[in-house]
């Protein structure tokens, strides 16, 4: 679909086209009329045919070339990854590995489905609305079982335990996307399974949610619902194009070099102020919504949360996972 000049820019800094990413499209459309002039001086008896399938040569080639900037990609490659819906995805496997417990998000939720089915398909909730505390407890017992327990963090401030839902954020995240993804729903006061989750659940056991929930974080789940970041920038759709680099050299600094290069126009969703370059500023919005609350929540990665060693900076070195590569093979 075509942009308008006053449509939202594509590349999700919530600016509009025209003051966005317009100019770069428009350099590109420049040099395919320089093409087109240069083809007409050397073939001036040229038809409108012969014309139009020449230059769609053209385009399809250089689209289809390498591109250095998205470190290697094609254009082509690139469309697919930042536009395509989550079941068209090209040059990447998405399995289901058959080892799940290592997995805090799906681990969750195989303990908020097993209190359902023991219940007739349903459980009550809260006064709030939030998952009973007997839960809560069993899932925050499940921390020493996953790879980012080795980073020792007080209760008060984890992420992966918690008295009660509101102060546990992994746990009410998945929470939250089993109900976007139309596992479980709230009503008179219970959260219930829904019917034909309850069958396939007892016909393939949690692996049968993994892609689903895995979906819905993609294509439904807000991702700055947990932080309070003013910029609203849409990071889901560089998605892929980060895993895949992540999961390539596990440097977080390299990962925001190679964002910055690939979609320079993201920077401009962000102020220059006294404390924060609009560089600085992208890479916590990184680190907070892809990173730690998304591959982290996941266990598909692991990142030391000290910023700091003996008051000098300390390199943001992520640790892959297994499950990371068990459930996404690229073919680039």
């Amino acid at each position: 679909m075509k942009l308008g000049r006053n449509d939202p820019c594509h590349c999700g800094s919530g600016k509009k086209y025209k003051r966005c990413c317009m100019d770069s499209v428009s350099k590109q459309h420049a040099q395919v009329s320089d093409e087109v002039e240069a083809m007409l001086a050397m073939n001036p008896d040229l038809t409108l045919d012969e014309l139009n399938a020449a230059l769609q040569y053209k385009v399809q080639d250089r689209n289809n070339q390498p591109n250095s900037d998205f470190c290697g990609v094609s254009p082509t490659q690139m469309a697919n990854w930042l536009y395509a819906p989550f079941d068209e995805l090209e040059w990447v496997k998405i399995c289901t590995p058959e080892d799940l417990s290592t997995s805090p998000v799906m681990r969750y939720l195989a303990l908020i489905l097993d209190e359902a089915m023991e219940n007739n398909g349903s459980f009550k909730a809260t006064s709030k609305g939030n998952l009973p505390t007997k839960l809560v407890k069993q899932a925050s017992e499940l921390l020493p079982e996953f790879a980012v327990s080795q980073f020792p963090i007080n209760i008060s401030i984890s992420e992966f335990a918690g008295s009660n839902e509101d102060k546990f954020n992994a746990l009410h995240y998945t929470r939250v996307l089993a109900e976007i993804a139309d596992i479980i729903y709230r009503r008179s006061g219970r959260y219930h399974v829904k019917e034909s989750a309850q069958k396939l659940y007892q016909a393939q056991g949690i692996h049968a949610f993994f892609k689903p929930m895995l979906k819905a974080t993609i294509e439904k789940y807000h991702w700055g619902y947990l932080d309070r970041f003013e910029e609203d920038v849409d990071l889901r759709i560089f998605w892929l194009f980060m895993l895949w680099r992540i999961q390539s050299h596990n440097s977080f600094e390299q990962l925001i070099d190679e964002v910055t290069k690939a979609f320079p126009d993201l920077l401009q969703a962000f102020f220059t102020d006294e404390y924060f370059s609009p560089e600085r500023n992208l890479s916590m919005l990184i680190e907070s919504r892809f990173i730690e609350r998304f591959l982290q929540f996941w266990g598909f990665l692991t990142i030391d949360p000290r910023r700091y060693l003996n008051g000098e900076p300390v390199a943001r070195i992520v640790q892959v996972q297994p499950l990371l590569k068990q459930t996404f093979q690229f073919s680039v």
